[in-house]
């Protein structure tokens, strides 16, 4: 069994950086949790791809460095107009543009990297230590062992609405390093935390009539139906009784060195010295549980 970061405390903090990409909601969230309380990480500088973010009003309001490198901005210098990784040449830009960014970051001796809204693909999954927050239930898992609410943006609240799922949960995990386009092993690490469930209702339409609509959708058009407003009114939701609740908490019990595992990638939380195997971690406003593994 193997620790999946090593063991930190409120004197020793693990020195954090936190990346943000759009409205810097779960950034903001993870700052404050560590101004009000004794956290075993730390926010030592905060990073954006994203000229437009509120990267820098953040940096300004709590007095935290800003590493900024603008990836539109980086790929368009070297000849490409789009930031896809849909070609070996764009991918080997996404690694230059990280490795850019980890040498940036080597200033501030960061130990791990919170993903909080960070949209781009980033090679620093393969350099440090990052968690990443997700909006789905990645516990959930086909006949096949494969995790059904992966996915990027919408995806997987879309999911859930057209699998009359009934709950949405935000999940925290592990960040993979990744090949070619990502897609092999993208939301694939170990899932330390989820949220309770956040209950959702499609009334007045039904399952099977918003998995009409988005089977009706026209490729590369960007949808703009119920289906898609009900995700995003339900994704804003999530960060306030999801994300918001979980990411910071999963980041201090990981800093902690609380979490292991094996050599199968079972999933081991300490708690009073011990090591208990487990599928997750569920935080709540109210405390955490620990939730058994399936046999």
């Amino acid at each position: 069994m193997k620790l999946l970061f090593p063991e930190h405390n409120e004197n020793t903090p693990a020195r954090s950086a936190v990346l943000l990409s759009g409205t810097g909601s779960n950034a903001e969230a993870v700052i404050r949790y560590c101004r009000q309380n004794k956290c075993a990480f730390s926010v030592e500088v905060l990073v954006t791809d994203n000229p437009e973010s509120k990267a820098a009003e953040l940096s300004q309001i709590y007095d935290i460095p800003l590493i900024e490198l603008d990836i539109r901005k980086f790929y368009a210098e070297h000849g490409e107009s789009s930031i896809k990784l849909d070609s070996p040449r764009r991918q080997e830009l996404r690694d230059f543009w990280s490795k850019e960014l980890f040498n940036r970051l080597t200033t501030y001796k960061i130990e791990l990297v919170l993903l909080a809204g960070f949209i781009p693909l980033t090679s620093l999954t393969g350099m440090l230590p990052c968690l990443n927050v997700h909006p789905g239930d990645l516990t959930v898992t086909d006949e096949l062992g494969r995790r059904i609410y992966a996915g990027l943006h919408y995806r997987p609240v879309e999911d859930a609405f057209c699998d009359g799922r009934g709950f949405v949960r935000s999940s925290v995990i592990v960040a993979q390093p990744y090949s070619g386009d990502g897609t092999k092993e993208m939301d694939s690490g170990p899932v330390i935390g989820i949220s309770e469930k956040i209950f959702i209702d499609p009334s007045p339409e039904t399952s099977a009539s918003l998995a009409e609509i988005r089977r009706r959708r026209i490729p590369g058009k960007r949808p703009d139906d119920i289906l898609r407003k009900k995700a995003a009114a339900c994704i804003e939701e999530m960060k306030v009784r999801g994300d918001h609740v979980i990411f910071a908490s999963a980041a201090d019990d990981f800093s902690r060195g609380k979490f292991a595992c094996d050599e199968n990638g079972n999933l081991f939380y300490k708690e009073n010295s011990t090591f208990t195997g487990i599928a997750s971690v569920e935080y709540t406003p109210n405390g955490k549980i620990l939730l058994e593994r399936s046999r």
